[in-house]
């Protein structure tokens, strides 16, 4: 099985999938991460740098999550600090499972206590993107 935890450094978890600069990818093998690789986002405007500082204009026109669903297809989880209720329709309707975690942290940490079944799964998504 494979997890991609959206970074802003390819260490910690970041508060937003879009704005995530990339994706540190662990395969869990018998419960266990045997393997880590972090995987650019080159994919969204926001991890670009074209919607900083209140400069955001895209969210009221359609946009598509494929490219960065298509980066992640081999994950069967995604974990991060929160996303758009599109994105997370788009990674379910892709058979990945989106999870925002309460907490931030160090990547394998929370990597590590969602295979514990110790993080709380039902953080709502949010909903004021379009």
């Amino acid at each position: 099985m494979k997890l991609a935890v959206a970074s802003t450094n390819g260490t910690d978890v970041s508060a937003h999938f879009g704005r995530s600069r990339c994706f540190v990818v662990f395969t869990v093998e018998g419960g266990r991460i045997t393997d880590q690789e972090v995987r650019d986002n080159t994919y969204t405007a926001h991890a670009q740098g074209q919607c900083q500082d209140g400069a955001e204009q895209h969210h009221d026109q359609p946009h598509s999550h494929a490219d960065i669903i298509g980066a992640l297809r081999d994950c069967q989880v995604v974990l991060c600090g929160g996303m758009g209720w599109r994105a997370a329709q788009e990674l379910q309707a892709a058979g990945i499972r989106p999870v925002a975690v309460p907490q931030a942290g160090p990547a394998m940490e929370v990597v590590e206590a969602f295979l514990r079944g110790r993080i709380e799964t039902q953080v709502p998504f949010c909903r004021c993107h379009e």
